[in-house]
């Protein structure tokens, strides 16, 4: 159980890290993110919240593969549930904030995907960073494997 919190808390850390520069550089694409100072904060809470999202991605790995350390040789299978479910995740949460919460609007330069009219690069975001941060992940317990196979 230990390893496993520990596990979850570097899954955090890096989403967070990771995710923070994808945050600010693309967020002049959002109306009212024209002050930097302003930006910086906004994207580093935005980055929190996207440290949770990776969680729960961590977290559908565990139900759907029944392993902890599903990520550390993810295989097809693996790869299908950080894709699948950081695709829906990305469409689900910036459909909601945008449309149904109205917490952020685009500036005319977001690329849009026309068929939910949402933007294109956090649903990017959620497709290509989640891959990354798990493996980083895995690369820093590489050197531990005995933890990877009896902590839980």
């Amino acid at each position: 159980m230990r390893q496993t919190l520990r596990t979850i808390a570097i899954i955090f850390i890096l989403a967070v890290i990771i995710n923070y520069p994808w945050e600010l550089a693309h967020s002049h694409l959002y109306e009212g993110m024209s002050d930097f100072g302003l930006a910086l904060w906004y994207c580093f809470v935005a980055s929190l919240g996207d440290g949770l999202l990776i969680l729960l991605i961590f977290g559908a790995g565990c139900v759907a593969l029944r392993r902890s350390d599903w990520f550390v040789n993810p295989g097809r299978r693996g790869y299908f549930v950080m894709l699948a479910f950081g695709l829906v995740i990305g469409v689900g949460v910036e459909w909601t904030a945008v449309h149904v919460m109205e917490r952020w609007a685009y500036a005319p330069e977001m690329p849009v995907i026309p068929i939910f009219n949402i933007g294109l690069t956090p649903v990017a975001q959620m497709l290509a960073l989640p891959p990354l941060i798990f493996r980083a992940v895995a690369l820093s317990h590489r050197g531990n494997e005995r933890d990877w196979r009896g902590g839980d």
